[in-house]
Order: structure tokens, then C-alpha cells, then sequence
């Protein structure tokens, strides 16, 4: 999913340390890790209530937990639930319960909880980004650790969904208040949050697995400027910034206190076009926005080379992929004439709302630079992350807008009629249905390939670029995720160890 919201106090935009002399002891203590991140949790810490991706990066398998689990390289084990088992046809999971577990509030975890957190994600008042995905599902209970869950969409990638920040767990009882007290089954709780600079989490002693947690304390520190960043990590203020602004990275790759990883992703970063209003409308005025657009330029621009070309709403990375970037190739002379087709003679004035990562900003620059040669003049409007949530993809108020799509497996934002993007095709629905429904795995892989060069036929958007993440980390931090087929900061794997040999 989508990106966050980041407030930097005046300490912070300067670049001066803002450790507390505690937190520094802690560190010394090395039971402590101090991590940043580019955006705050908005609007809360219940990744269920919003679709910003930074509230399950705090959150995910930290303080909630899914059935499954998803790893770096994209497998996916037991959690919550102990085994499963899945019908022929693919239609009906039973989970087999983890037993003994409890959440933070003392309350049991068992099968009623998973099918209250499974109807509340599907319910009517539910804000859950995969509410469709949960409204397909029937969950029964069976006894205390055993649930049945019923899908009416065949999908093989299902154990995957389910590990998802989407699919928490979360005790019925303390469920409503989880955007700002969290309760989950995971190995830390909340211990504070200061709005607009850090959430602390703490380790949870009465975890079932307590003993291999090696972290006592974990602060997320939210640092959006790029320049602030460098200055933080450099000054040991920070031990680990995962996705990191890549234009940092080269200070970082010969300096022996740092670890320098780069990540593979499934995310796709999208100049998003408003299909709901003019002149979007018009396939002939988006096939000209894509054909404006370099996107090795961007990728340098943007990313600073850390990116792949697509042409479509797929990675490279993910199985079924085709290349589609020769739909619309960079092509400024045809862009021109797809635009005089369409009957616009006169400069064209547009709009690009940018939220705060440095991608989005950096790549506007590039992106507006590109469209001055066709005739659009796009001018460029920098907003907060809780304002890009509220006007963009709230109120689909916007023309364009630079964003990332982190999750996975998205193409059934395509299919929703009130996405942000209004986009609306009874072919594209089909086609999606149709892929949905087929069990067949070269059926699938055939739908798969048509739904992606529909998407770059329809020119729904200006595909951009697949991102890669970049980590800098302390040397001496251990467990740091090396891909990140999701958004998460899985703590329990991580660990100090001698900072003088490579992690």
C-alpha cells in the first residue's frame, strides 16, 4: 500500500541529535535499537483503520500478528496459526490455532477472535484498505484452535494475504481503541508515542517465545528530510534507517560503522492519473503523459538509479510478470500528436500533488520537466502526508500524483469503482474476475499477462518504476531484512553483535 505522514520538530529539520541521554545508555546496553523512518503511522496504529503503509511497519509481527507469516524471501510460515490445510479447490483453509497464546490485555487468543477481527475487516464500517478481500470470506469456528475460512475467490497467494498488517488478529474486546492502545498477541507493546517525533515499543516479558527476543526497547524515529536523515545516522542517533532517501547512500558505502543493504521489492511507483475527470478521461491525453515520461530519467531522478522499469501495475520481481514498457515508450513527438488528436491546442495547465518522500518530490521535478516539452505545464503542489490521505485519496482531489504501491498484490484496486483513481473498465472486471475464479495455474498466468498490457493499453497510469529499497544500518546491527516483499520492521529477529565484523 501507500506511504506516510512525517511532522519533523525544529531539532530534527536542523539535523541535531535528539537521543535522550536514557536512550544512549540503552544503546550502550545494546538491548536497545533506535530505527527511523521517513513518514509517521497516520491515522493511528491499527493497520486494519488506514491505508498507510508506516502503520504496519511499526506494528506488523511487533505488536499484532497474522495466521502466517511473510519472510524476506516472500515464504510464508505458521504464526498465530500452528498448520493449515487447503482444499483441492482451493476454496477452504483450515487453520489449525497456536494454543497458550494470549494478548497484551490478558484475554485469550483463540477462534473467536480470529473470526471477530476477520468480520470486522469485511464489516460496514470497516476502513480496512482489503476490505473486498474480507468481505469474500466466511469464517467459521470449529473449537477454541481450530477455524475454517471460506473464500469465494480462488486465490493460491491466500497464506500470503493472511500475513499481511490487513489481517491482524486483535482481541475484540480492546479492538475499537487500537488506533492509539494497541493490543496484539506480538512480543512488543506500546510504551509511548510522541506525535510528530517517535513511537518506543517495549519488549512484552509475558510473550511466549520472550526468552528469543533479544531487544528490550525499540524507537521508531520519523525523520522525513533527506538531509536530516544523513545527519542523524551519521551522529549516531539512529543504529538503522530502513528505505532510506537513496541520494544518501553513497557516503555511507565506504564508512566501516555502517551495513549498506539493498533490498528487492514488489512495490510499483506510479505517476497516478484522476481517470474520474477531464481531460483524464481521455485514453489519448494518458497515453500522451506516459509517452512524455523517460523513466530511466526518473529512476535517476528519483531513485538515483535504485529502480526497473515497468509498464504496467506488476513488478518484474513477482511471477507472471511481461514486459509492457514498449506500450507506451518514451516518445514525445507521438505524445504531442496524441494530445492535438484529443483537441487540446493550448498549453495544458495540470496539477502533481506530491506527499513528503523524497521519491515523490524528486521525481515531480523530473517528471514536470518532462511534460514542459509537450505542452503541459504541471505545476507542482507539495503537501503533508495526512493531507495527501484526506485530498488525494480520500476526496480524489487531484489531478496526478507521484505515489509508491507497496503491497504485493493490488491489481484488485483496478476493479473498485470508488478507488482514487476512478478508474472504471467492465473488461478489465472480467478479466479480473475471470483470473480470480481460475484454479488452473497457466490459466492463470495467462489472465495474469492480459490484465497487465491491458492496464498499459488503457494507460491508466504512467508507470514508472519498480523501486529498490536501501537499508544503512549500523555495522553491528543483526537480522535486518535483506528483501521486503512487504512494508515491515519485524523486530524479533534483530540483535546487536560485534560491530567489527560484516553483519
Amino acid at each position: 500500500m501507500l506511504k506516510r505522514r512525517t511532522v519533523l520538530t525544529s531539532a530534527a529539520a536542523a539535523g541535531l541529535p535528539l537521543v535522550l541521554p536514557e536512550l544512549a545508555l540503552a544503546q550502550g546496553r545494546k538491548d536497545s535499537i533506535v530505527l527511523a523512518m521517513a513518514l509517521e503511522p497516520s491515522p493511528g496504529l491499527d493497520p486494519t483503520g488506514g491505508a498507510a503503509s508506516s502503520i504496519g511497519e511499526v506494528t506488523l509481527y511487533n505488536i499484532y500478528e497474522t495466521l502466517t507469516k511473510i519472510h524476506p524471501d516472500g515464504n510464508v510460515t505458521p504464526l498465530l496459526a500452528e498448520s493449515w490445510e487447503v482444499s483441492p479447490d482451493l476454496t477452504t483453509y483450515t487453520f489449525r490455532l497456536r494454543k497458550g497464546v494470549k494478548f497484551h490485555n490478558g484475554e485469550p487468543f483463540n477462534a473467536q477472535a480470529v473470526k471477530f477481527s476477520f468480520d470486522r475487516a469485511a464489516g460496514e464500517k470497516s476502513t480496512n484498505k482489503d476490505k473486498r478481500t474480507f468481505a469474500n470470506l466466511t469464517t467459521r469456528v470449529v473449537d477454541d484452535h481450530t477455524v475454517v475460512v471460506l473464500t469465494k475467490e480462488i486465490d493460491p497467494d491466500f497464506p500470503f494475504l493472511m500475513g499481511q498488517a490487513t489481517a491482524i488478529i486483535v482481541e475484540p474486546k480492546s479492538a475499537d481503541s487500537n488506533a492509539t492502545k494497541p493490543v496484539g498477541t506480538g512480543p512488543y507493546r506500546l510504551e509511548n508515542w510522541v506525535k510528530g517525533s517517535s513511537v518506543s515499543l517495549v519488549k512484552w516479558d509475558e510473550y511466549r517465545n520472550a526468552a528469543n527476543i533479544k531487544l528490550r526497547r525499540a524507537t521508531f524515529r520519523f525523520i522525513a528530510d533527506p538531509a536530516a536523515q544523513v545527519a542523524a545516522l551519521l551522529a549516531g542517533d539512529v543504529d538503522a534507517f530502513p528505505r532510506v532517501t537513496p541520494r544518501s547512500v553513497e557516503q555511507f558505502k565506504g564508512n566501516p560503522r555502517f551495513q549498506v543493504v539493498v533490498s528487492g521489492s514488489r512495490a510499483k511507483t506510479i505517476l497516478a492519473l484522476n481517470n474520474g475527470k477531464k481531460p483524464f478521461n481521455d485514453v489519448r491525453v494518458r497515453r500522451a503523459i506516459a509517452m512524455a515520461i523517460d523513466r530511466k530519467a526518473v529512476i535517476q531522478g528519483a531513485g538515483d538509479g535504485y529502480g526497473a522499469p515497468i509498464g504496467s501495475h506488476y513488478p518484474p520481481s513477482a511471477p507472471g510478470y511481461v514486459d509492457v514498457t514498449n506500450v507506451n515508450p518514451f516518445d514525445p513527438e507521438k505524445a504531442r500528436a496524441l494530445l492535438k488528436e484529443a483537441g487540446i491546442t493550448s498549453p495544458l495547465e495540470l496539477t502533481i500533488t506530491l506527499p513528503p518522500p523524497p521519491y515523490a518530490r524528486q521525481g515531480g521535478e523530473v517528471i514536470a520537466s518532462q511534460l514542459s516539452k509537450i505542452g503541459i505545464t504541471a505545476k507542482l503542489q507539495n503537501v503533508e502526508w495526512a493531507q495527501w490521505l484526506s485530498g488525494v485519496y480520500g476526496n480524489k482531489n487531484y489531478d496526478m500524483t507521484i505515489i509508491s504501491h507497496v503491497e504485493p498484490f493490488d491489481l484488485g484496486n483496478f476493479a473498485k469503482p470508488d478507488y482514487y483513481w476512478g478508474y472504471k473498465s467492465p473488461k478489465f472486471d472480467e478479466l479480473y474476475n475471470q483470473y480470480k475464479s481460475t484454479g488452473n495455474p497457466k490459466d492463470r498466468t495467462r489472465l495474469l499477462a492480459d490484465i497487465q498490457r491491458l492496464l498499459a493499453q488503457d494507460s491508466v497510469h504512467a508507470f514508472l518504476y519498480q523501486p529498490q529499497w536501501v537499508t544503512v544500518a549500523n555495522r553491528g546491527v543483526r537480522g535486518l531484512w535483506k528483501d521486503m516483499p512487504i512494508f515491515a520492521n519485524d523486530l524479533s529477529g534483530l540483535s546487536w553483535g560485534d560491530a567489527s565484523k560484516a553483519a
